[in-house]
């Protein structure tokens, strides 16, 4: 018998592209370089003045989980990150409660750039008009743009990482020079904003560290393009360890600056806009309204993808029948637009905006509820990675390695534990209410967790 291969389909592959350091340009790109910049004051404020310690905390977590995450992207990869490793890893209805803590991540995305831009404009560049209304502006503006179809494009997301490297340089530079020309080296070198015993407190560092871990969110993106990389066993792996040391490395270095500029974190005119007086001390004017100009720039762009990615994450929820498909699953006549989901998140993103703003140190709490989901998240991953390489390597007779797959992932896991632990009341009760709600939700949906839950579909977010 005659076998032919010649008509046989070709199985299709994507074409793997990526190098290693095409992937660590990816993470760079959606951490970016400011990254430390907005959080400055409220950190110096929880930390009293070690936020340079508490993101070098974080780094030591982050990286651990980072390993986590380069090695279930080689397993699983595809989109969804923490979802799919977690549901795959461990179980479909764990990955559903770890998809639920991703979508108030989605949700809260557009608040935290309203709430930062609004403060900023309010407090530092046009007082006259209240944050209520910068707020509304702010939050609508960008609903009108998602409804209308306005994209930012990823040749303007070059543009702007370009401009925020010459900004931070300029800063680098003149703060070096400052320092220098007005103390010598001992301006330069000093142990105080990593350690100082007159007001070094472990209860104070410990709940600052999760408000620092923001500096690093978005390294997981690295792992959604593991089936276009080159040798992706071990290209992954690296490219999201060395994103999390690159955002360490230079977080650290621009807050030691800041600390340097300005040791007295307690006498900014505002906290949420500190960096932009460190720089205007340093640099005048010019680097003032620099600094600010590529944070509002960068703010609103965030915000303006996350409105775009939350509503087709909700979309692709209601056409699955996750959510109710008469609201969520709605698009506009003739369009591509989900434009109920867009009006949704627009208001939420104003309502939580306002009701924060009244509640009091508002891009501290949308910053704390944010890594709710994103340290679940985490803890989720690094017990998925020690199931899958440790308990269901040994089932299988494979060998596993103690360190490697089973004391690290198992550290990751009970070091984010703690950090998650430790956010703050009001992130762990808007939070925990959330995630309760994931729960009988996805009780309800599977029979009480007799079937498997509807995937969510993370692709198109």
């Amino acid at each position: 018998m005659e076998t032919s291969t010649a008509s046989a389909p070709a199985v299709p592959r994507l074409r793997r592209t990526l190098t290693l350091w095409d992937l660590v340009f990816y993470g760079i790109v959606l951490i970016q370089p400011i990254a430390p910049v907005p959080l400055y004051g409220v950190a110096q404020k929880l930390s009293d003045g070690h936020f340079v310690t508490i993101i070098l905390i974080a780094l030591f977590a982050m990286l651990i989980t980072a390993v986590s995450y380069g090695r279930m992207g080689t397993l699983y990869p595809s989109a969804g990150s923490a979802y799919t490793y977690v549901g795959k890893g461990l179980n479909p209805h764990l990955g559903f409660l770890a998809g639920w803590a991703m979508i108030l991540d989605y949700l809260l995305q557009p608040l935290i750039n309203t709430v930062w831009i609004s403060t900023a404009l309010h407090e530092r560049y046009v007082h006259q008009v209240p944050y209520i209304i910068w707020a509304l502006l702010i939050a609508g503006i960008m609903t009108v743009l998602n409804l209308i179809g306005i994209k930012t494009s990823a040749n303007a997301n070059k543009v702007l990482l370009g401009i925020m490297t010459i900004v931070i340089a300029a800063f680098v530079v003149l703060a070096l020079k400052y320092l220098y020309g007005g103390q010598g080296w001992a301006g330069l070198f000093s142990l105080q904003p990593i350690y100082d015993p007159q007001t070094f407190n472990w209860g104070k560092i410990k709940v600052a560290t999760s408000f620092a871990a923001l500096t690093y969110i978005g390294f997981d993106g690295v792992t959604t393009l593991a089936e276009d990389v080159e040798n992706p066993k071990r290209n992954v792996l690296l490219a999201v360890v060395l994103t999390c040391i690159f955002a360490g490395v230079c977080s650290a270095f621009e807050s030691y600056l800041g600390a340097r500029v300005w040791p007295d974190w307690r006498s900014f005119p505002n906290l949420e806009t500190a960096f932009m007086d460190i720089c205007s001390r340093v640099g005048g004017r010019v680097l003032f309204n620099a600094m600010g100009f590529i944070l509002i720039v960068a703010a609103f762009g965030s915000g303006l993808t996350g409105t775009l990615g939350a509503a087709r994450l909700l979309f692709g929820m209601g056409r699955d029948g996750v959510l109710p498909k008469k609201f969520f699953g709605y698009l506009k006549p003739g369009s591509s637009t989900p434009t109920n989901n867009i009006l949704l998140i627009g208001v939420l993103a104003f309502a939580g905006a306002e009701l924060l703003y009244h509640i009091g140190n508002a891009y501290e709490h949308a910053g704390e509820l944010l890594n709710f989901g994103a340290f679940l998240a985490f803890t989720g991953v690094n017990f998925a990675c020690f199931w899958q390489f440790t308990v269901l390597a040994q089932r299988r007779g494979a060998r596993w390695r103690l360190l490697q797959d089973a004391l690290l992932p198992l550290i990751g896991f009970l070091v984010c534990g703690y950090i998650w632990w430790n956010l703050n009341n009001l992130a762990k009760t808007v939070g925990g209410i959330w995630f309760a709600v994931g729960i009988l939700y996805v009780g309800y949906k599977t029979n009480w967790f007799r079937s498997a839950p509807v995937m969510i579909d993370f692709s198109d977010s």
